[in-house]
C-alpha cells in the first residue's frame, strides 16, 4: 500500500516527503519530477515567491542507479527563502485562511499555523505525484489537466477532451486553458483583480486515460475510488468543491439524460458512447476516461484586507497581509494531477500488487486477459 507524509514550513529550511510502498524496479526520471515542480511554479497570476525559489528535489533514499529498491523514497527540497525565525508574529487572522481556527486549536499563535497551512507544502505533493505518474505510465495510464474557469471567465462546454489533446492545447497558455481566446480573457480578469488588490479562484479539470475496469470497489465506503479521489482533491488548499463527470449539472437532468447507456460489440466488448459518470460507477472504474473537476476559492490573502479582529487586543482591525498570488488556479491544476496520480497508483497497486514491477506487470497482463474473456 502506498502512503506518504510531508514535513516542513513555507519559510523553513526545507520541505521533505517520504513515499512508502513503491515497488522495486521502477525506473525513475528525477529530471521529469523537477520539471513538474517547475510547472507548478508557473502560471499567470503567481506572486513573487516563485521568482525567489527554483524548486528541485534531491532523492535521499529508495532509488539506486535510477531504479526504486522497494524501500521508502525520500525527497528533499531546500528553500532559498529561509527566514522563518525572522518572520514577525501576526495577530490579525485572515478570513478564509486557517489562521484563526488553527491558532485557537493549537494555542501557539498564527505564524506556525500559516507556515504549515501554506500551499507551499504542495510542492512535495507534486514531487510524490510525479513519481506516481511514472509508475502509472508503465501501464499505459496518462493524466492531464486544464483550467476551465477563472473568476467570471468560463470555457464553454464542449465535447470531451482527451489527455493528448489537452497536453497539446495548453502548451501555449499561461493559464493552462485549452482555448487561446479564453486564455486571453482569463489573463485580463487576473489583471483586473490585481489592480483592485483582490484575488480570483476558478475551476480545473483532470482527465485520466487508459485506466482499466475494476479499480476501487463497491463493497465498502472506504474502498470507493470516487470517494478517495474526492477526498484527496478536497485536501488541496483552497479547494471547496469536487465533481465527478458531469457532477453538479446532473441535478437538473432527467434520468434518461443523466446516465451512460451500455453497448456491446465483438472485439470491443462492453462500452459507453457518453461519459457523464466520469469513468466511475459504483465506486469503481468502468473503463472510460476518469474526469474530475475541482473548484478553488479565491486566495484568502488580499492586498486590500478584509475586516478581522486583533487577537491580542480584541479590537477590530484589518486582516494581516502576507506576500501572495493573485490567482493560483493554473498551478492548482498541476497539483490536482499529482494528487489524482497518487490515489490511482494506490488503487492500481491494491489491485495488481507485487513487490516488483515485473511481478505487477504479470498480474496486470493476467487480469487483462481474463477481463477480455469475460466480455466475450
Amino acid at each position: 500500500m502506498l502512503n506518504y507524509i510531508t514535513t516542513g514550513e513555507s519559510h523553513g529550511a526545507y520541505l521533505a516527503a517520504i513515499l512508502e510502498g513503491v515497488p522495486s524496479g521502477l525506473r525513475v526520471d528525477v529530471n521529469a519530477i523537477n520539471q513538474e515542480l517547475k510547472k507548478r511554479q508557473l502560471g499567470y497570476g503567481r506572486g513573487g515567491r516563485q521568482k525567489i525559489e527554483t524548486d528541485r528535489v534531491e532523492i535521499l533514499g529508495g532509488i539506486i542507479r535510477g531504479k526504486t529498491t522497494g524501500a521508502p523514497i525520500g525527497f528533499l527540497l531546500k528553500n532559498k527563502d529561509f527566514k522563518i525565525n525572522q518572520m514577525p508574529e501576526l495577530f490579525r487572522p485572515r478570513p478564509g485562511h486557517a489562521d484563526l481556527a488553527g491558532s485557537l486549536k493549537y494555542d501557539q499563535g498564527i505564524r506556525p499555523v500559516l507556515e504549515r497551512a501554506s500551499a507551499r507544502e504542495t510542492a512535495m505533493r507534486v514531487a510524490v505525484g510525479a513519481l506516481c505518474k511514472q509508475l502509472l505510465t508503465e501501464f499505459g495510464i496518462q493524466i492531464a489537466s486544464h483550467v476551465i474557469q477563472i473568476g467570471p471567465v468560463c470555457l464553454k462546454e464542449s465535447k470531451a477532451l482527451s489527455v493528448k489533446s489537452i497536453q497539446r492545447a495548453i502548451k501555449s497558455s499561461e493559464v493552462n486553458c485549452v482555448s487561446k481566446e479564453v486564455s486571453v480573457q482569463m489573463k485580463r480578469a487576473i489583471d483586473q483583480a490585481r489592480r483592485k488588490k483582490d484575488t480570483l479562484g476558478g475551476r480545473y479539470e483532470v482527465v485520466v486515460s487508459g485506466v482499466p475496469i475494476g479499480l476501487g470497489s463497491h463493497v465498502h465506503y472506504s474502498r470507493k475510488l470516487d470517494a478517495q479521489l474526492a477526498q484527496i482533491l478536497m485536501s488541496m488548499q483552497s479547494v471547496k468543491a469536487v465533481e465527478v463527470g458531469d457532477g453538479v449539472s446532473l441535478a437538473a437532468c432527467l434520468g434518461s439524460k443523466a446516465h451512460d447507456e451500455i453497448f456491446y460489440s465483438t472485439g470491443k466488448g462492453y462500452y459507453h458512447k457518453t461519459n457523464r459518470a466520469g469513468g466511475l460507477e459504483g465506486g469503481m472504474t468502468n473503463g472510460a476516461d476518469i474526469v474530475l473537476k475541482a473548484t478553488m476559492k479565491p486566495i484568502a490573502t488580499l492586498g486590500s484586507p478584509l475586516a478581522s479582529v486583533n487577537i491580542k487586543t480584541g479590537k477590530a482591525a484589518k486582516a494581516d497581509f502576507e506576500r501572495s498570488d493573485i490567482c493560483a488556479v493554473p498551478a492548482g491544476s498541476l497539483i490536482g494531477e499529482a494528487l489524482v496520480a497518487f490515489v490511482l497508483a494506490c488503487a492500481f497497486l491494491e489491485k495488481f500488487g507485487g513487490d516488483g514491477i515485473s511481478e505487477i506487470k504479470r498480474n496486470f497482463k493476467g487480469y487483462s486477459k481474463t477481463l477480455k474473456k469475460r466480455q466475450g
